[in-house]
C-alpha cells in the first residue's frame, strides 16, 4: 500500500513552483509505491530506483526499478506507468517449459525477449543512466520537458547531480529535500496502526526485560530476552525486525557487564513492523534507587512533562527544545545540553528519522506527524537514564502510544 498523499504533494508542489518531484531513496520509493525498491538500493545511490510525482495529483505518476523487480512493482502497485532498467541480475522466464527438453531449444526464445536489454548487456550493478533517460522521456510524455522538477537531492551524490542535470535538460532542477521529508513525517491511519502495533510489541519485549533484571543478570541475558519475547509476540504479525540498546551498570557504554545491587538497567528499544520502527525508553535500577538517581530521574521527568505539554500543532520543534533543555537544567543539571530530545518515525536507515526536536529546527509541530520524543542522559560512572515515547501528534494535542510506566522501576 503506498501512504504517499497526492494532495499534500500538490500544495506544497505549488508553494514551491514545481511542476514535479522526484523521488530517490529507497524509503521515498516505498512510501510512494507501496512496493519493495529491490537489491539494486543497497548501495543508496541515485538512479537505482526513481518516482516522478507531477504536482497536478490527476496526472499519473511513473515508477524506474530494476528488471528484476519491476514484475512485482507492477502488480502490487497503483502506479500503472512502471520503466525498468537493467541491474547485474540475470533472470529469466519460461512460460511452459519442458524439463525434458535442451537448453538451446527451450531457452531460445528468451534471447528475443522484449523486456531484455539489448544484447543483454548487463552493469556491474545498476545504470543511472538508463534511470535518468526513463525520468526525461516521462517528463516529455508529460509536457514537462522545460519545467520545474523538485528533487530529492539528499539522495543525490554530488557525482551524480551533474549526470542527472544534464540528463534532464531543459527542465530546471530545485532541491526539494523538504518537500520529500515532509511528505514522510505526515502519517496515514495505516503508517500510524503500523507504528502503534510496533510499539506494542516493544513494550512486551521492555516488561519482560524489567522482570528478569536481578543481581547477577548479565546484558546479554538482558537482550536475548528482548529479542526472545518480541519474536514470540511478533510471530504473527508483520514484524520485520527489532533492535536493543540495553545497558547494564554504571559504564552506559561498556560491554557485558553483569548487574549489582544498585546498578542502572537502561533499556532504548524498538520493533520493525514492515520497515517502520518504534522508539522506546525505559530505565531501571537493580534494588533501591540512590539519591543521585532518583534526582537525575526527577530532572528527565521534568523535562519531559515541559516539552510534552508542547507538543501540539503549530508549536516550533525549537521551542519544545528549548523547554524541555531549560527544565532539566532547573533541577541542578546547570550545564545540561542534547543535540535534540526526539525525532520522526518511519522507514528510513537508521532508527531516527525527520523532523528533529531540536534547537535548530524551524518545523512546526502538525497532526499526523509520529515523534518519539526523547531525554536521555549518560553518566559514565552512573549509568544511562532514558524516558522516552512515541507520541501522535493530533489536532487536540500530543497522544502518547506508550502503557509503560516512565518511573524509574525498582527491581
Amino acid at each position: 500500500m503506498a501512504y504517499l498523499n497526492r494532495i499534500t504533494a500538490q500544495k506544497l508542489m505549488q508553494a514551491k513552483g514545481l511542476d514535479a518531484l522526484i523521488l530517490f531513496s529507497p524509503e521515498a520509493f516505498a512510501h510512494a509505491t507501496g512496493t519493495s525498491p529491490g537489491v539494486a538500493t543497497m548501495w543508496r545511490r541515485e538512479g537505482a530506483v526513481a518516482v516522478l510525482i507531477p504536482a497536478d495529483p490527476d496526472m499519473p505518476e511513473t515508477v524506474v526499478v530494476s528488471d528484476l523487480f519491476a514484475a512485482g512493482v507492477r502488480r502490487e502497485s497503483h502506479i500503472q506507468d512502471v520503466r525498468d532498467t537493467p541491474i547485474w541480475v540475470e533472470a529469466m522466464t519460461l512460460a511452459d517449459p519442458d524439463l525434458d527438453g535442451s537448453v538451446a531449444v527451450e531457452f531460445a526464445p528468451v534471447w528475443g525477449s522484449a523486456h531484455r536489454p539489448v544484447n543483454n548487456d548487463r552493469p556491474e550493478t545498476f545504470d543511472p543512466d538508463a534511470c535518468f533517460r526513463h525520468l526525461r522521456d516521462a517528463l516529455s510524455e508529460k509536457h514537462m520537458q522545460a519545467s520545474r522538477v523538485g528533487v530529492e537531492l539528499d539522495a543525490v551524490s554530488a557525482q551524480g547531480c551533474p549526470a542527472l542535470s544534464d540528463a534532464l535538460a531543459p527542465a530546471q532542477i530545485v532541491d526539494a529535500t523538504a518537500i520529500a521529508r515532509s511528505l514522510r513525517a505526515m502519517k496515514s491511519p495505516e503508517e500510524i496502526a503500523l507504528l502503534r502495533s510496533a510499539v506494542r510489541i516493544a513494550e512486551t519485549g521492555i516488561a519482560a526485560v524489567r522482570d528478569a533484571v536481578t543481581v547477577g543478570v548479565a546484558r546479554s541475558d538482558l537482550a536475548e530476552i528482548w529479542k526472545e519475547t518480541v519474536a514470540a509476540h511478533g510471530a504473527n504479525s508483520p514484524m520485520t525486525g527489532a533492535w536493543e540498546y540495553i545497558s547494564v551498570g554504571p559504564d552506559p557504554w561498556g560491554g557485558d557487564a553483569i548487574a549489582k545491587s544498585g546498578d542502572l538497567i537502561k533499556v532504548d528499544v524498538g520493533c520493525v513492523m514492515k520497515g517502520y520502527t518504534s522508539d522506546t525508553g525505559r530505565t531501571f535500577v537493580v534494588g533501591p534507587p540512590r539519591r543521585l538517581h532518583t534526582e537525575l530521574h526527577e530532572a528527565l521527568m521534568t523535562g519531559f512533562r515541559a516539552g510534552f505539554a508542547l507538543l501540539h500543532p503549530g508549536v516550533a520543534l525549537a521551542e519544545v527544545h528549548r523547554a524541555t533543555q531549560s527544565a532539566i537544567r532547573s533541577q541542578g543539571l546547570a550545564g545540561y545540553c542534547r543535540g535534540h530530545f526526539g525525532h520522526g518515525l518511519g522507514t528510513g536507515p537508521g532508527t531516527e528519522e525527520w523532523p528533529f526536536i531540536s534547537a535548530q529546527a524551524e518545523t512546526r509541530i502538525e497532526s499526523g506527524m509520529v515523534l518519539a520524543f526523547e531525554c536521555p542522559i549518560y553518566v559514565t560512572g552512573v549509568g544511562g537514564m532514558i524516558i522516552e515515547d512515541q507520541i501522535e501528534i493530533t489536532d487536540a494535542g500530543p497522544v502518547s502510544m506508550n502503557s509503560l510506566s516512565r518511573d524509574l522501576v525498582s527491581c
